[in-house]
């Protein structure tokens, strides 16, 4: 049984809570680590609409989400494989479109500088995010992940369990003259998801054990059809903490994505704990569409947090608005525990929602037109990517590097 000071932390409120402490905490010159320069807001409100509105002219912004990545190269590849579903009801395309993303979120880690996939079907050389996308999809297509050879097109927790590095390798095209950074934990992370899913059947299906099993276990709690956002990320950290190899533990809870930080001071076990559940949110926000494509409507999107990882964080560095007390050195990685880091990743949060409303006024958008999930598209991470490229050319790291395991970022 989980205390439930610990439990209170799998929640984006909790996220957005503590961070806004670190921030209060910052302000108050406290921190050996940074200062914040709120005056710097207006101008990364400019520059955050002046990529948006490039990327997006009539500004018709889809979310941040792994979907996008799906479409590298112009290619709508899952229309594609969405003609092959005919005869299939909604709610197992949402089903398939859950196990999809599922899968393929947890092997968005870092990909390294060397590997590329070369898609058959389009020609297409791609690397990082988006090779790793559209390999995930491919090798999905192709069964890689299903336990049901007459269902390719599922991920079940038999053949997630069974799933070993050379397999992945193949589908991946690793070799040595192609090598993917952290293939063995690649697949050692699948291995416990498919774990996870076997030990949850209330949330992944009596019978399926499929990440896929959420849509039923969470269609039963909207009402009038419409799904609050926080209740499938609620789901997924109910079911799927055990997974991250790295994740804090607390009395033997297994916390996940959690950091500490001395800005938060309560008296229970979840003193100085700050979380941040970044990879939970990437995959609550990758799960927006599959929820709307069997006729929900998912609902206060913003109670999810901005995703407190390296571009976010990067462009309020790289603009001014977090101020470094010492040059930091791009290239020399800062552990991902560590006080400084755990800071920035707070900070990234906080001010992310200071500046979601300068961007809003600029593109004449209010909350519900211009969400978060939306800001990071058209957006951030975008204007994180361009201005670190400039800085730090050609291939534009972040002004800050983090040693992890891809569990994180």
């Amino acid at each position: 049984m989980t205390p439930p000071e610990l439990a209170a932390l799998r929640s984006p409120a909790a996220v957005r809570a503590r961070s806004h402490q670190v921030l209060d905490y910052v302000r108050a010159g406290h921190s050996p680590h940074f200062t914040v320069d709120e005056s710097a807001l207006d101008g990364i409100a400019d520059y955050v609409a002046e990529v948006t509105r490039l990327a997006y002219p009539t500004l018709d912004i889809p979310y941040h989400s792994r979907w996008r990545h799906f479409d590298a190269g112009g290619v709508d590849r899952w229309a594609a494989l969405e003609t092959t579903l005919e005869g299939v009801d909604r709610a197992e395309r949402s089903r398939i479109m859950i196990d999809l993303a599922v899968v393929s979120v947890l092997l968005d880690a870092g990909a390294g500088d060397a590997w590329r996939y070369h898609e058959a079907q389009t020609g297409l050389t791609l690397g990082r995010s988006e090779g790793l996308a559209v390999a995930s999809l491919r090798m999905f297509e192709a069964g890689g992940f299903s336990s049901d050879p007459a269902r390719p097109l599922r991920a079940g927790a038999p053949a997630l369990i069974a799933l070993d590095a050379g397999t992945l390798g193949r589908h991946f095209q690793v070799s040595d003259d192609n090598p993917l950074v952290g293939l063995a934990g690649r697949a050692a992370l699948l291995n416990r998801l498919g774990h996870a899913l076997a030990a949850r059947p209330d949330l992944f299906g009596d019978a399926a054990l499929r990440p896929g099993g959420l849509y039923d276990a969470l269609v039963p709690q909207a009402k009038v059809g419409r799904l609050p956002a926080a209740l499938i990320l609620g789901a997924l950290l109910d079911g799927l903490s055990a997974i991250w190899p790295s994740g804090l533990q607390v009395e033997g809870v297994a916390l996940g994505d959690v950091g500490r930080h001395p800005a938060v001071r309560v008296d229970d076990l979840s003193d100085q704990l700050v979380p941040f559940h970044k990879l939970s949110q990437w995959l609550t926000y990758s799960l927006l569409e599959p929820f709307e494509a069997a006729g929900l409507v998912v609902t206060e999107l913003d109670a999810l947090t901005a995703l407190p990882e390296y571009r976010n964080g990067g462009l309020l560095i790289d603009l001014g608005a977090i101020v470094p007390r010492q040059p930091i050195d791009p290239a020399q990685k800062q552990p991902v525990a560590s006080e400084l880091v755990v800071e920035w990743r707070a900070l990234t949060v906080a001010l992310m929602d200071l500046l979601a409303d300068r961007v809003r006024e600029r593109l004449g958008l209010d909350a519900s037109q211009f969400p978060l999930a939306k800001m990071l598209q058209g957006g951030t991470w975008t204007a994180g990517r361009r201005i670190a490229a400039e800085r730090r050319p050609p291939a534009g790291p972040p002004p800050l590097a983090i040693d992890a395991d891809g569990t994180v970022f």
